[in-house]
């Protein structure tokens, strides 16, 4: 049974990012099999519960006031609109619901109390409940915990000494404090990054040598490529190929054995086949819906066909909340 670390060292992990890749897709795979029943794959769904005028300056994001982009500011949603979202995502297959704001950090009040009922609603729907909603301290992390929040979401993004060239609003020690608050309160981490930022492949190794250092390893790990997006700094990136991203997936997966590493932004850029591939690779859960937070996603039916072609099949309920050590 493969060994859960935490003590990864960068170059060890270049060593397995680097094999050549039948090695590393084979590894990837021995490790799926001996964690997960190989042939499910956790659908999520992914909703902007409030749009635009985020204070940060990622330099990836279409939501942020500090770039000129399509992205209009909107109201938040209702509490009725969103369970209204959940209930269509339920129907069409999807476990878990992801409600994301456009926030720098969580800020006490009605639009929080809303979140919270969000949350409670959810979860009377019988899914898992998860939001992404910036930096929350540690007794907003109590809060959504006795709400029945299962998951936040923050991602680390990219390696600590590639951060500052992306971020410069908020810092990673920022970040970490933010996965702590969550840690302490028992809901489980969701955290990844993104490829496709200019970074090198030490950065990408750096990045993976952060998630493998939290105790416990994230519950979810989403590896995202980047959607260059008109209007960010980052808009004349080029395309990240393919077999990149199954490296970082098929590494993630060796690293981190009891983890859902997820396949998130950047599918749609994708083809079928390096999709499975990334799957292959170890990769056991999508953001399921034609729509991210503000940039588009494979939709249902070219997901449901994509799994029936490859024989999987969607990851129940009851898979969902096990814990990943």
């Amino acid at each position: 049974m493969s060994a859960v670390r935490h003590d990864w060292t960068v170059h060890e992990i270049r060593e397995i990012h680097d094999l050549p890749l039948p090695e590393l897709l084979f590894r990837a795979q021995g490790v799926h099999r001996e964690n997960f029943k190989n042939n499910q794959v956790q659908l999520c769904t992914l909703l902007s519960v409030k749009t635009g005028a985020c204070p940060e300056n990622c330099a990836y994001c279409p939501q942020s006031a500090h770039h000129k982009t399509h992205v209009e500011p909107e109201k938040m949603l209702t509490i009725d609109d969103v369970l209204a979202a959940a209930k269509r995502a339920k129907a069409a297959g999807a476990t878990r619901f992801c409600m994301g704001a456009a926030w720098r950090e969580v800020k006490e009040g009605p639009h929080f109390d809303r979140v919270l009922e969000m949350v409670r609603g959810v979860k009377a729907l019988g899914m898992e409940a998860c939001t992404t909603l910036g930096m929350i301290t540690a007794e907003q992390a109590k809060k959504l915990k006795e709400a029945g929040l299962d998951t936040y979401n923050h991602n680390l993004d990219t390696s600590p000494e590639h951060y500052k060239k992306i971020i410069t609003t908020r810092t990673y020690e920022d970040r970490l404090i933010t996965l702590k608050n969550v840690r302490d309160q028992g809901i489980s981490v969701c955290c990844g990054g993104i490829i496709g930022m200019g970074e090198s492949v030490d950065d990408r190794c750096r990045m993976l040598r952060e998630l493998v250092t939290q105790r416990p390893h994230p519950e979810s790990a989403p590896i995202n490529t980047l959607v260059a997006v008109e209007g960010t700094p980052l808009e004349s990136q080029p395309r990240v190929d393919a077999i990149e991203l199954v490296r970082m997936i098929a590494t993630a997966r060796i690293l981190m054995p009891k983890t859902k590493v997820r396949l998130s932004a950047g599918r749609q850029q994708m083809s079928r086949e390096a999709q499975l591939m990334c799957m292959l690779a170890g990769a056991n859960s999508i953001f399921y819906g034609d729509q991210l937070l503000t940039t588009p996603n494979c939709d249902t039916s070219f997901d449901r066909d994509l799994l029936a072609v490859a024989g999987l099949e969607p990851m129940p309920p009851e898979s969902v909340t096990a814990s990943a050590e």
